[in-house]
């Protein structure tokens, strides 16, 4: 049975690392797409060498154009750039725009059966753009940040209770930034809810240690920003879809009235197998968890109407 064929596009840190991760595991051989002329060449060589050490026989090459893409299965979008010293949040916006509007045009050219998948920040905001852009069906274009944040989450309990992170399990809603929604009420260890295992105050603690969980990285890295974590996550969605794993996992997809939310790109428990987002799951909600999911929504529409205040092909 041949491999499938992904295609990463940005060789920086989170692209080249999951596309390492994706190569090593032999379900894909690997297109690594970057407009800086002898990145992904280097980085895929790199990586490629590694196949006889590791023991994997997929292929990965690196280019600069999207000749080599044609027909992939899968193409994973982390291209964009960070917000630099001196810059508003506007002229970010509308950097990483352009970038994804490039993106998608070479995207829907040579892969136009693909499924697509974005990694780019503001993730909501360029999910909705690559939606709109490339006119794929809804179930095919899919964002990644509720398995980082609830790996986050999950890490950050497992610490505090000294036990395996493997029976921790957490559920993030909601747009990824300050705004998301981690539910404590559907946050278990060992299938008992956290609840039982710490008091309010540690966990309000460990809720607001998982909105901050980049930044904190940030101010770590003073330059730069998470790769590894971002990039595990992309690798298990990356197998979800490959392997048609019918996975239940926190994803960016699209909403027509799930929640009570129109037309948004937004995290929320999916079905996430071979059809890309085969089915959003709508669960029961508190009244003051509706409340926050609302008000991440709005923070994430405030963000597509500045984007449409910026290109008129969006509105």
């Amino acid at each position: 049975m041949p491999r499938k064929k992904v295609t990463m596009v940005g060789a920086g840190n989170v692209g080249a690392t999951a596309a390492q991760r994706i190569v090593e595991q032999g379900w894909a051989d690997v297109v690594l797409v970057d407009v800086v002329e002898g990145l992904p060449q280097g980085k895929g060589l790199d990586m490629l060498e590694s196949g006889p050490i590791l023991g994997f026989d997929s292929q990965i090459v690196g280019r600069n154009e999207y000749r080599e893409t044609a027909d992939s299965d899968l193409v994973i979008v982390t291209a964009g750039i960070a917000r630099r010293p001196g810059m508003s949040r506007d002229d970010l916006l509308k950097t990483n725009m352009g970038i994804m509007d490039n993106v998608i045009k070479e995207v829907t050219r040579y892969s136009p059966n693909c499924i697509l998948f974005i990694v780019s920040n503001p993730v909501d905001a360029m999910v909705y753009q690559a939606y709109k852009l490339s006119r794929f069906p809804k179930n095919r274009v899919v964002g990644m940040a509720g398995i980082l944040d609830t790996g986050r989450m999950r890490t950050f309990i497992a610490r505090e209770l000294n036990v395996s992170v493997e029976d921790v399990q957490a559920l993030v809603l909601g747009g990824h930034g300050d705004t998301m929604v981690p539910l404590v009420r559907y946050t278990s260890v060992g299938g008992i809810p956290l609840e039982r295992w710490l008091p309010k105050e540690k966990i309000d603690a460990i809720v607001q240690r998982t909105r901050d969980g980049g930044g904190e990285i940030v101010n770590y890295l003073k330059t730069g920003s998470a790769y590894y974590a971002p990039a595990a996550a992309v690798l298990q969605m990356t197998e979800a879809i490959l392997l048609d794993k019918k996975r239940v996992l926190p994803c960016i997809a699209y909403l027509e009235g799930e929640y009570g939310i129109h037309d948004l790109y937004i995290g929320v428990p999916v079905v996430l197998g071979a059809g890309g987002v085969e089915k959003v799951i709508e669960i029961a909600l508190s009244p003051e968890e509706k409340t926050e999911l609302t008000r991440s929504a709005q923070a994430v529409r405030e963000q597509i109407n500045a984007m449409k205040a910026l290109d008129k092909t969006l509105a």
